[in-house]
């Protein structure tokens, strides 16, 4: 009982650094260009001109928009906050290191639901219709918090310069966008193609996303949630052992 009082106590407070980084962190610069302005353009770009149905492009723009999203917010505010001294401060105050992870992990998945939503609804708003909503959902959330969790890993390296983990995440991201199937879909992808787009969570969410809207998926639902809940569950143990080692140097 004891157990259990301690860790519903360090998860409220998980909560509470969430709601702290949501109202501090969403009206931020780098926040709102990298997560919401970048992908959408970037969509635009590729999709302008080449008279693709609607419901291709609703798949890859929330793919592109979740995962842009649910990594803006958790790689930038353990550096922002080592750089403003906050962190300092709330390292000082009786909570984990793996609870400040999980509430900024949480952050960037409300701020990636919260705006995936929008595509959405401009698809239902053009007449797509979504086969299975509950397995699509379900992907929706899984992905979320997969995405938020690899944008902490990219925080791990100790430096306090908000620009540097910036460099870092988005050597990453951009790549990651182009092998996902979000462009050019699986099926059509030659194997070795194939065999590059598999290391990338995004491929299995945006494969999920066609299956629901398209009828189309490659893979089969319950492999893709199962390598989504892989990714996710190796992103948590990276950050947090990781974090565990670098956070401290920061102060």
């Amino acid at each position: 009982m004891a157990d259990m009082a301690i860790i519903l106590q360090q998860a409220q407070r998980s909560l509470v650094i969430a709601r702290k980084d949501i109202r501090i962190y969403y009206s931020k610069g780098p926040v709102v260009i990298f997560g919401i302005l970048f992908p959408v353009f970037l969509f635009l770009s590729f999709t302008i001109g080449r008279q693709l149905a609607v419901d291709f492009m609703i798949p890859g723009l929330v793919g592109m928009i979740l995962f842009f999203t649910a990594t803006s917010i958790s790689p930038i505010v353990v550096p922002w906050e080592a750089q403003a001294r906050t962190l300092e401060r709330l390292m000082s105050c009786p909570v984990r290191i793996e609870t400040i992870i999980i509430g900024d992990i949480l952050a960037s998945f409300a701020f990636g639901v919260g705006i995936s939503v929008l595509p959405i609804i401009l698809g239902l708003f053009l007449g797509v219709t979504i086969s299975n909503s509950v397995i699509f959902a379900l992907a929706l959330i899984l992905a979320a918090f997969c995405f938020a969790s690899l944008g902490n890993v990219f925080s791990i390296p100790p430096t306090n310069m908000p620009s540097t983990v910036n460099m870092i995440s988005s050597v990453v991201k951009f790549p990651v966008v182009f092998i996902s199937g979000i462009f050019i879909p699986l099926d059509q992808l030659p194997a070795w193609g194939q065999a590059i787009a598999y290391i990338s969570p995004l491929t299995y969410f945006t494969d999920i996303a066609r299956g629901c809207i398209q009828g189309r998926a490659h893979l089969p639902v319950a492999v893709d949630l199962l390598v989504l809940l892989a990714f996710t569950a190796l992103f948590l143990v990276v950050a947090m052992k990781l974090h565990q080692k670098t956070m401290p140097r920061r102060i």
